[in-house]
This record gives C-alpha cells, sequence and structure tokens, in this order.
C-alpha cells in the first residue's frame, strides 16, 4: 500500500527511499532529486496514514533522516508533489481538517493564553539568536530585494507606520499584539505617538516592559497583559501585526467589531496577517499540535467577509508576495548558526522540530500560496487621502528606498 501511494503521489522529481530493512526504491523521474531513510515499518504505516502529522513527529523523533540531501531540498520536493494532490490518505486527512477548523479554532480568553504561552513564552534568548536585533517575528519587507534582516524588518515598521499616517505628535495608538515591544517603541520614539501595547505572553511582557524604561519611553509607551476583546478606550490608530493569525475563525466578527469599536471616528487601522491565495483551508496537523496550536492564515474571502460586517472601510490592500519567504531564509541561516547554544537550551528534538517549521513555513510562501497581506481601515470615507501617495511620500521623508518595482525572489 505504501507503494502504490507513493508511485501515485510522486509526480514531480525523484524522491529515493531506503527503507527499513535495506531495500531502496526510487519514485518519479526528473530533477528535483532528495532522499529519505526510513529506520522501522512504523515510520512507514504513520506517514501512509497521516504524513501531514507524523513527517515532522518522525524527524524530530530521528526515525526519518534526509538521505544524500539536506532537510530543505527533501520537504521541497515533497511540498511540491503534494500541491500535485496524489497522496489520497493526506488529503482526505486534510480534508477531515476543514470540517472541524471551527471547533479547533475556537479561541475564547482562556484558550487563548494558553495558545500563546505555548510558542511565545519560550526561553527568550532562543528568540534573540535567529531574529533581527529588535526581534520582529513577522514578514520584513524587502523595497530593494537586497537587504539584511535588521534593514527589511526597519523598512516593515516604516512601511506600516506610512500607511498608518501618524502625521502629528500626540497620536494615541493601540498595538494589538505587540509581541516584544519593537513596534510600539518605534512609533512612540520615531513619530511622537502615545502607545498601549498589548499582549497575552508575559515573556513578551516582561521584555517588552524593560525595553521601554531602558530607552526613556516608559511615560509614552506602556505595556499590559490583556485580551483585545477586553478593550474599551478609543484610540487615533491601532496597529496588528502577525497576531490575526491567531484569532480563530469564528472570531474574525469580533476581532473587526472591536476595531471599530476601538478606532475614533477619524481614526485609522492596519492589520498585517499571514493569508493564503487560496479559498478557506485549515492549518496543517503537524503545525497547530507543536508550533501554533489554535493558529491558522485566513483567505482573503474570509477576512473580508468579517470586515463587511463590521461596518469599517477597507481603504487600502496590499498584498506582499515572496518578502516572508525571504524573511524567513534569514531566520533559517541564523538558527543554524546558533544551533549548537540553542541545543543547550533545549535539546536535540526541539532543533529538530523549529527545522521543520521553520522550512515547512518558508517552503509554505515559495510553493503552496501563503502570503501576507496588509489592510488598511477607517470608520470614515474620507480618513485617508485619495491617493496612496502619501504613503510613499512619508516613507522617503525617513530615508526609505522606495523602487517602483520589486525583484521576485
Amino acid at each position: 500500500m505504501f507503494d502504490l501511494v507513493m508511485r501515485r503521489f510522486i509526480r514531480q522529481g525523484t524522491l529515493l527511499i531506503r527503507f527499513a530493512d535495506g531495500r531502496q526504491r526510487r519514485y518519479g523521474h526528473g530533477e528535483p532529486h532528495a532522499g529519505m531513510e526510513l529506520v522501522d515499518i512504523q515510520t512507514e504505516r504513520d506517514l501512509l496514514i497521516n504524513p501531514g502529522l507524523h513527517f515532522g513527529e518522525c524527524y524530530m523523533d530521528g526515525r526519518l533522516r534526509p538521505l544524500g540531501c539536506l532537510l530543505y531540498e527533501l520537504m521541497d520536493l515533497l511540498i511540491l508533489n503534494v500541491e500535485g494532490g496524489g497522496h489520497v490518505p493526506a488529503n482526505l486527512m486534510q480534508r477531515g481538517r476543514k470540517l472541524v477548523r471551527l471547533w479547533s479554532q475556537h479561541n475564547p480568553a482562556p484558550r487563548s493564553r494558553r495558545n500563546v504561552a505555548h510558542h511565545y513564552d519560550l526561553n527568550g534568548r532562543l528568540y534573540s539568536l535567529f531574529l533581527d536585533r529588535d526581534r520582529q517575528y513577522s514578514c520584513a519587507y524587502f523595497p530593494r530585494g537586497d537587504e539584511t534582516l535588521e534593514e527589511a524588518q526597519e523598512a516593515k515598521k516604516r512601511h506600516i507606520a506610512a500607511k498608518l499616517r501618524l502625521d502629528r505628535p500626540g497620536l494615541e495608538v493601540l498595538d494589538i499584539g505587540s509581541g516584544w515591544g519593537g513596534m510600539a517603541l518605534t512609533l512612540a520614539r520615531d513619530y511622537g505617538a502615545r502607545v498601549t501595547g498589548i499582549t497575552l505572553s508575559t515573556e513578551q511582557l516582561e521584555a517588552s516592559r524593560a525595553r521601554a524604561a531602558a530607552e526613556g519611553l516608559a511615560d509614552r509607551v506602556r505595556f499590559e497583559l490583556v485580551d483585545y476583546r477586553l478593550v474599551r478606550k478609543r484610540f487615533d490608530r491601532i496597529v496588528s501585526v502577525g497576531m490575526f493569525e491567531h484569532v480563530g475563525v469564528g472570531h474574525y466578527d469580533t476581532f473587526f467589531r472591536q476595531i471599530d469599536r476601538c478606532l475614533q471616528d477619524d481614526g485609522i487601522a492596519l492589520v498585517h496577517s499571514i493569508g493564503r491565495r487560496e479559498g478557506p483551508g485549515a492549518t496543517n496537523a503537524w503545525l497547530d499540535k507543536y508550533i501554533f496550536p489554535g493558529g491558522y492564515s485566513p483567505a482573503l474571502s474570509e477576512t473580508f467577509a468579517a470586515i463587511e460586517k463590521s461596518g469599517l472601510w477597507v481603504t487600502d490592500c496590499e498584498i506582499l508576495r515572496l518578502h516572508y519567504a525571504r524573511t524567513i531564509a534569514h531566520w533559517r541561516r541564523r538558527f543554524a548558526a546558533n544551533r549548537d547554544v540553542i541545543a543547550s537550551l533545549y535539546d536535540e528534538r526541539f532543533c529538530r522540530m523549529f527545522e521543520v517549521y521553520l522550512v515547512g513555513s518558508e517552503l509554505a510562501f515559495r510553493r503552496q500560496g501563503h502570503l501576507n497581506f496588509q489592510i488598511q481601515l477607517s470608520r470614515r470615507i474620507d480618513a485617508v487621502p485619495l491617493t496612496r501617495d502619501y504613503m510613499g511620500d512619508a516613507e522617503r521623508a525617513t530615508g526609505v528606498s522606495v523602487p517602483s518595482t520589486v525583484d521576485a525572489d
């Protein structure tokens, strides 16, 4: 059965498999080439029944090993063929996950806090070993394409600030999902805003407060451990970067109605999120179990349907293609360079888990139609100028290169 499924599955490239009994078999033909070694019969069964979950688990446990290639090359070949739809058991499992996604992404406040803690309350040193100095854990922005990670993350913050139109000091800003505080501190330091950052991560909260105090910005930036649904104050600007993916599909209406409720009549909001090119889907089982429980990359159709119910205006929408693939490529290289240190913080299994996560995430943006979107919102039709020229003008005023085209990776 395993042999039959693999013959139907590998339609692009060539996959060499070495089985537990020493047999080797090639599937497919042509480029690219990759290989894997399966150490026992249970690994074969696991990959046959539910590869979306068990591929990552088997690699973490050392029961599946790349053969004559890197993990990236192996996963690239497999993901190329996943898109062909030839693995029938995997297709059935994914369809089943889509049917139950409302339950799996039900995120009331207590569950949201647990989900956030699972990933973001890890040892704070871990993230400093592969993120940029500002610890921006979201898609960077590469206007030229050759920026360093630090430059691209700074460009991302400037790009978002330009869309927020921070045209006068003292504007009150709400940062939903404030991470390690980099965005909030930038808006206060460079634009004179007064920012309230909210998070559900105690690790990020402590780090953010310490940074604000160290930079002398504690009088203009405050960070709170608060669920976005509990905010009652109204703000001139609202920004949310990399948080909407954790809201849950059953809570989209609540999220955008809360933005409408918390935004001043002439206010502007900017939501930056991972999305998917195709229609509604489901989160990979392994990613949901080990990395982002309750997380999901929304389709634009789902997002806009919720915005329509909120009464907000969509005043701008930009799709960032391949920017996140480039971002994660930087993270992968830095993780690899610091792998020994990270293994000393955790263990070998954790390192393998994170390697699958980073490789799979990069390939999702290169091969599987994942993207980033930035949606600008307002309550009034005239809250922003009639054309987008003001965005480029604001970025140029801060010294950011704004070319007319962006090279594809």
